[in-house]
């Protein structure tokens, strides 16, 4: 189970009712943060995740709205006796910017925080998840997050038990691939399937572009900044932003099953525009909301 909680949704400046971007995806017992606007960490609170299993942080670029509230947070975690290391990743060339978010004082930080550079391509991959930037088309360097949950496996019960299999030989089977029971060869293939893992894509700050459409292709779930409405298409280009009407275009390029709205500008005080705009587009669209949970 994939559990993503939208921290903060809007985009520039907060309002009453949206905090700056930050996304926390939660999985296997560890959160994933996706940029640390400010006063994420009291987002954490507010909406009940446990900050101490953040193992990382993953920013899209160096905007201050995107990344002030790491300064905070390092703290909290450090006055909470965090000991394992912290992880926060960067576009290459702004790992002093966030350094300095780390060390400006002379608070004691009890624990290493590593920044690290990235560029296109795996930034992060375990035994559960490949997490992988692609470039966006922004004012300053960005990156988007292609989130992949490891395929898996899957035995087929009742096929298992007609061939043989139980116990340890479950284990023997996912290692050789193929068993010989009672004179009989029995291929790992005719006994599972193989279970796709669920996709997310992160695509802010950013302009429609043929990398966000590339990446988020067959996503279960893409989350893509809507800064805007199409009346001010001209005023997105300037800004390099994108609206609600290009967001759905992307999520029907890419064939993805669901999108949310995210980045919304603190002048749409009512998202129904939003909203209308891109269902025309692309119909299972949703506004992200602070607090929205969503789980894969």
């Amino acid at each position: 189970m994939m559990k993503i909680t939208f921290l903060g949704t809007a985009g520039a400046t907060p309002t009453k009712k949206r905090a700056l971007p930050s996304v926390a995806i939660e999985y296997k017992g560890r959160i994933y943060l996706f940029d640390c606007g400010e006063g994420t960490q009291r987002q954490f609170l507010k909406y009940g995740l446990n900050m101490s299993k953040i193992c990382c942080i993953f920013l899209t670029h160096a905007h201050a709205d995107h990344v002030i509230g790491i300064a905070g947070l390092i703290r909290t975690l450090s006055i909470n006796k965090r000991t394992d290391a912290l992880s926060i990743y960067a576009p290459e060339g702004e790992e002093a910017k966030i350094r300095n978010l780390a060390h400006f004082d002379d608070s004691v930080v009890n624990y290493e925080v590593i920044v690290k550079p990235i560029k296109t391509g795996i930034v992060l991959k375990n035994n559960d998840l490949e997490i992988r930037a692609f470039k966006l088309n922004h004012s300053v360097l960005t990156y988007g997050y292609v989130i992949k949950e490891a395929d898996k496996i899957r035995f087929i019960k009742e096929k298992a038990a007609a061939a043989g299999i139980k116990g340890v030989m479950f284990k023997e089977i996912l290692k050789k691939k193929i068993l010989q029971i009672n004179k009989k060869r029995v291929p790992l293939g005719n006994i599972s399937f193989l279970e796709t893992g669920k996709k997310v894509v992160y695509a802010t700050d950013t302009r429609p572009c043929k990398s966000a459409e590339k990446n988020a292709a067959n996503a279960d779930l893409l989350i893509h900044e809507a800064t805007y409405t199409d009346a001010l298409k001209t005023f997105a280009k300037d800004r390099k932003h994108s609206t609600a009407g290009e967001a759905a275009a992307i999520a029907k390029n890419a064939n993805a099953k669901r999108l949310i709205l995210f980045h919304i500008s603190a002048r749409y005080k009512d998202t129904k525009v939003l909203l209308e705009e891109a269902q025309k587009i692309f119909k299972n669209t949703e506004v992200a909301n602070d607090g929205l949970e969503i789980v894969l």
